[in-house]
């Protein structure tokens, strides 16, 4: 009986509509942040390196590196104070976690372009 309730609440409090984007693609991550009484959203742009849980407590990591130093932050993808995830570029890589970006710098930390199929099912 609790666990249905439960269930059907989080159903309540998940988003509708979640943008499709995986491991490996660059996005810009747009976050409501509240300072003291006023709300501004700020941008940060990165590459998905991991995905955790399901449901309501799905979240994602999004890693950039900022002044030679790499910085990750994790979202909840269902959060009210994330705005929106706009996909700048699909990757094409073959893992679910992408750690060992962390050991590398420069043109070696790039993750490859996914190739495009021209719509063509096999």
């Amino acid at each position: 009986m609790r666990v249905k309730e439960i269930e059907e609440f989080e159903k309540k409090q998940m988003k509708k509509e979640v943008p499709e984007f995986s491991v490996g693609d660059t996005v810009k991550v747009y976050h409501r942040i509240k300072e003291g009484d006023k709300e501004r959203t700020q941008v940060y742009q990165g590459t998905v390196i991991r995905f955790q849980n399901a449901g309501i407590n799905r979240t994602f990591t999004v890693r950039k590196v900022s002044l030679g130093v790499g910085v990750e932050k994790t979202y909840p993808v269902h959060s009210p104070y994330v705005e929106k995830v706009k996909v700048l570029r699909k990757g094409g890589v073959r893992r679910a976690k992408l750690y060992y970006l962390r050991e590398l710098g420069g043109k070696s930390a790039r993750v490859k372009q996914k190739k495009e199929t021209g719509g063509q099912k096999v």
